[in-house]
């Protein structure tokens, strides 16, 4: 018979399908999934029996772990196009647990086969998000003229194809299936199957290992030296008992199951035998070069998204910019972590790190090179209710943050948008809509674990690795990977929040103005503008302003300075919690974008620097510009305190821009007028922008923590601190990207 082909040993549970007892199915499998079994199966039992796809949902949405699956779906009466939406959304609301089952349609016998392969070039075409183009198939049986593809699943979703011996359909199998239900009971009857499928594989090109095989046992025949010897002897990786009730299913786990993961384990471990299944030819066609993928630790196996899996579409880029690695990692812990470090700087690629992905300077995605997502790590957990201490990782949300701190009455002051992932903002700055009264983000670091680039795990605080403490606040994405904060949060209820249109016809008045209300703001009041473009001969700025205060007396006396800089076009003004201002987005957005952006800090908006700004708005280099204010609390902690050294400038100014060398010329004339520039929103390559990110004596203390702890700039970005930073190669907007073995920042 076939040998062991080291698929990974699943055991499960066949459902009873009978419309008699309805409830039968969510009971066995909710006792299966209590006794540690791996799947559960749903049969087509036809029309006498409960409807398959409507149980399965069922089944699913009461268990979290066990895989659920069907068998011998009919697609008869289910468009492809249809099911494929139906699949992938079943596989979101499961967490990726489906596997979908199919038979052949009910059609001529010289069509049944073809139709089948037919449907599942649909389900895999419509499944393929990353491809922008419009899915088209013009088959013998199904038509699909020009379909948006998507959604994908949450996982590659494997079909399992299976029919009755071995003729046509295994060809059917070798061409379309990841996995295949062997019918044969015998021996040799099963010996024929597995024969005939092996060079069906072997015709197409494919290796064996790439279908899992599966078969289902009668409850009498399952015994351990049975379903051991399927295993070790029949290359037969999943195996299915039919139960009777619940407590059959205990006997099963309890009787059978466990001797035969012992007995498996025990004599693959002696042979030397390698666990895995080896990807599609598909997934490995997409490939890019420079990756030894086949090396990728079993331990971040369920952590790795290649190019051609089905979740790639979702991870490949950021919020704002688009990225085509070679290999997304998303660790789960910090262990994780340490191996994704560790491997990903054996491989002679670029090395990016991501925590939210929102990614406004490109860092945290790359082209053919390894992305270290760290969205996967997003707990949120309160420490000490007396201290107001919370511990948060690096790929939560500040919307998130924000949500689940509300009902404390508390909040921890983040950016401007709720969709920002934690690890990025908190190592660089965090200049938002409570800065003025409760200052950066970093302010409010208490500690954090931080991996450092030669893999050890470290605790980052005042009293342990102060001077890497020091550094994690403001430049953290040279020194390592910070797997979780600590933070101390303040109180804060409800805020009021102004969104304010304004004729900005007079735009330099309109600056200074602007700029002169913010500084004589009591520090309860932040504000931004937004600005771009004359658009129909009207130019208009737009402000948006925080009061932290519940008292819509207070809110209006300390908007009305900001309501009279110029005549007011649109006003709104709302009481309601932050969490409802920097709300988490529905979800993930990813871009395709590549915008160019410029920042600088200034400690006053000047008559000359608002005539420069004011013409650089005008020039309709830049689409959008915005001016965040950055002083009030941020002035009480001394420059030298943390890496974040730019505590005397009251503004950010930033633009965004579609060409590096236009924006880059109407911004460089600003040079006179600014001082620094914050690190986040810099897509600037030159050196000279590295002194502006980190002045004087800052840099110089940086470097040497850059010695110590990252000599060979593991984690570089466009701003690098090293002496000699490593050699960079051209990014398609001109921005550096990771030279090989080295880290980009994360975002």
């Amino acid at each position: 018979m076939t040998a062991d082909l080291g698929h990974p040993l699943r055991l499960g549970v066949l459902l009873p399908v009978d419309p008699a007892d309805p409830g039968a199915a969510a009971r066995l499998a909710a006792r299966a999934e209590d006794e540690g079994l791996d799947l559960v199966v749903v049969p087509d039992g036809g029309d006498a029996a409960l409807e398959p796809w409507t149980l399965l949902a069922h089944v699913a949405s009461g268990t979290r772990r066990v895989g659920v699956a069907t068998l011998g779906l009919r697609t008869t009466g289910r468009p492809p196009a249809v099911l494929a939406r139906a699949a992938a959304h079943l596989d979101h609301l499961s967490s990726g647990r489906l596997a979908l089952g199919l038979a052949a349609e009910e059609v001529d016998a010289d069509g049944a086969d073809e139709a089948l392969e037919e449907v599942a070039a649909v389900l895999r075409g419509l499944w393929d998000a990353a491809d922008p183009r419009p899915f088209v198939l013009a088959g013998r049986h199904h038509v699909v003229p020009g379909a948006a593809r998507g959604p994908a699943p949450a996982h590659n979703l494997p079909l399992w194809l299976g029919a009755p011996g071995p003729g046509r359909a295994v060809a059917s199998a070798a061409r379309a299936a990841d996995g295949w239900w062997l019918s044969a009971t015998s021996p040799d009857a099963l010996l024929a199957e597995q024969r005939a499928l092996d060079a069906a594989l072997a015709a197409e090109g494919r290796d064996a290992r790439e279908v899992r095989r599966g078969v289902v046992v009668p409850a009498p025949d399952a015994s351990v030296d049975a379903l051991a010897d399927l295993v070790l002897e029949a290359g037969v990786g999943t195996v299915v008992v039919g139960a009777a009730d619940e407590a059959a299913v205990s006997r099963f786990a309890a009787e059978v199951a466990g001797p035969v993961r012992e007995r498996v384990a025990a004599v693959r471990a002696a042979r030397g035998t390698v666990v895995g299944t080896t990807r599609s030819a598909a997934v490995r066609a997409a490939r890019r070069p420079d990756i030894d993928y086949d090396a990728v630790p079993a331990a971040l196996a369920d952590a790795a998204v290649e190019p051609g899996d089905a979740g790639y579409a979702a991870v490949r880029s950021t919020y704002l910019r688009g990225g085509r690695p070679g290999l997304v990692l998303r660790p789960a812990g910090t262990a994780q972590v340490v191996e994704a470090l560790r491997w990903s700087r054996t491989q002679d690629v670029p090395l990016a790190i991501r925590s939210g992905g929102h990614g406004i300077s490109g860092r945290s995605t790359n082209d053919g090179g390894i992305v270290l997502d760290l969205s996967r790590m997003s707990a949120i957990e309160v420490l000490d209710h007396a201290t107001r201490r919370v511990r948060i990782e690096p790929g939560a949300r500040w919307g998130e943050v924000a949500a689940a701190l509300q009902p404390l009455g508390w909040a921890l002051t983040s950016g401007d948008y709720g969709g920002v992932g934690v690890g990025g903002l908190a190592t660089a700055g965090g200049i938002g809509f409570l800065v003025r009264e409760h200052g950066l983000t970093l302010d409010h670091l208490r500690a954090a674990e931080v991996v450092l680039a030669d893999g050890s795990v470290v605790r980052a605080s005042d009293a342990e690795n102060p001077d890497l403490f020091w550094g994690l606040r403001g430049a953290g994405g040279n020194l390592g990977v910070v797997t979780s904060f600590e933070f101390e949060v303040d109180e804060v209820g409800d805020v009021g929040f102004a969104q304010l249109v304004l004729d900005a016809s007079d735009t330099q008045r309109l600056l200074v103005d602007w700029g002169a209300a913010v500084e004589a703001a009591p520090r309860d009041t932040t504000a931004f503008l937004l600005m771009g473009p004359p658009r129909g001969g009207v130019m208009v700025a737009q402000v948006m302003a925080m009061v932290d205060s519940d008292d819509p007396d207070t809110i209006i006396e300390r908007l009305q300075p900001f309501a009279r800089i110029a005549p007011l076009l649109q006003q709104q003004v709302q009481l309601l919690p932050y969490s409802a201002v920097v709300s988490v987005p529905d979800q993930r957005h990813t871009s395709e974008g590549e915008p160019v952006t410029r920042n600088a800090m200034a400690e006053h908006l000047t008559p000359a620097l608002a005539a420069e700004l004011a013409r650089l708005v005008r020039s309709g280099v830049t689409p959008f510009f915005q001016i965040r204010a950055a002083g009030g609390a941020v002035h009480d902690v001394p420059r030298d305190a943390t890496a974040y050294a730019h505590r005397s400038a009251n503004f950010n100014l930033a633009a965004f821009g579609t060409d590096r060398r236009s924006l880059d010329a109407a911004w460089d004339v600003l040079a006179p007028h600014v001082d620094g520039l914050y690190v986040s929103f810099e897509t600037d390559p030159r050196p000279e922008r590295v002194a502006e990110a980190f002045p004087g004596a800052t840099l110089e203390r940086l470097r040497e923590l850059k010695r110590r702890y990252d000599p060979q700039d593991v984690f570089r970005h466009n701003v690098s601190v090293a002496d000699r930073p490593a050699r960079t190669v051209p990014a398609r907007d001109g921005a550096a990207q990771g030279a090989p073995g080295v880290a980009e920042a994360s975002a």
